[in-house]
């Protein structure tokens, strides 16, 4: 298996996997919580066609990565990332970040710059700022974070169980674009990771990327279904549109959380055209 070591904790290697593919300009897939780098299977295929080098790897904590018992936050996802684009000396990379993924390129860009970057793709993001505050009356209620810690914490596999309905909206979209085998997939990823960073990612996601986004000088592609379950739409794709100016922003009708998937031929079809 292929590792980068960012960091140790005690006697041990902290160990990030990656894979590396193809040939041409580089992208580097960044996947979201709780999956792996596994998740991108509907996109890799089609962008060695294209005739990108293909870069994915499994954040701390997750698929074939080390599990430490620290690190999960923006700060260290962030560096983390700058050390894989180091090592591998990647340059004229494109960015795509999934959900939590998204977390990554904005404290990324807003940390070190887009020195390396060409281009970069939200989907189905976190950023700009998930927490509702007084000067973010449109976030979400830290109640609700608090209740998803609660749930992790009590029994984190049932928990796993209902946040894959609502990520793949298995109640609307079961048989018709996601089987029953890809949800289990997904859990059986999920359930491997570490219970501690699957817990800690959570507070993660209350990081506020706004500075980060001021940031950003490269053209930008942000996606999201417009009945995403997991992320208020309303508080993460429209918001994050305005916030990066000159974005492109593509709206998925009836599209849930896990986009990449059920909605993958459109999510590919703007890849594909973007990153021309």
């Amino acid at each position: 298996m292929n590792y980068i070591t960012v960091g140790k904790e005690n006697s041990c290697n902290i160990g990030i996997y990656y894979e590396d593919y193809g040939t041409g300009k580089p992208v580097v897939l960044i996947h979201g919580w709780p999956l792996s780098g596994a998740s991108w299977e509907k996109q890799v295929p089609v962008l060695l066609a294209s005739g990108r080098r293909v870069i994915s790897y499994d954040r701390r904590g997750f698929g074939n990565s080390s599990k430490p018992t620290s690190g999960y936050d923006y700060d260290t996802f962030a560096e983390d990332l700058n050390k894989i684009i180091l090592t591998l000396d990647l340059h004229n990379v494109m960015l795509v970040g999934f959900s939590m993924g998204g977390g990554e390129i904005a404290r990324y860009l807003g940390k070190y710059g887009s020195k390396r970057v060409e281009r970069v793709v939200f989907l189905s993001s976190v950023p700009p700022f998930l927490l509702k505050t007084p000067d973010n009356p449109s976030g979400v209620d830290k109640s609700v974070f608090d209740g998803i810690m609660k749930a992790i914490s009590v029994d984190r596999l049932a928990f796993l169980s209902k946040f894959f309905s609502d990520f793949y909206n298995v109640d609307i979209l079961e048989g018709k674009r996601v089987s029953k085998q890809v949800v289990q997939f997904s859990w059986n990823v999920a359930a491997g990771a570490s219970p501690k960073g699957t817990f800690d990612c959570v507070s993660a996601w209350l990081t506020d990327f706004r500075k980060d986004l001021a940031r950003i000088d490269v053209p930008t592609l942000i996606i999201q279904g417009d009945a995403d379950r997991i992320l208020p739409i309303d508080a993460t794709g429209r918001r994050l549109h305005e916030a990066i100016k000159g974005s492109r922003y593509v709206e998925i009708k009836d599209g849930p959380h896990g986009i990449i998937w059920t909605h993958s031929e459109e999510v590919n079809r703007e890849l594909l055209a973007f990153s021309r």
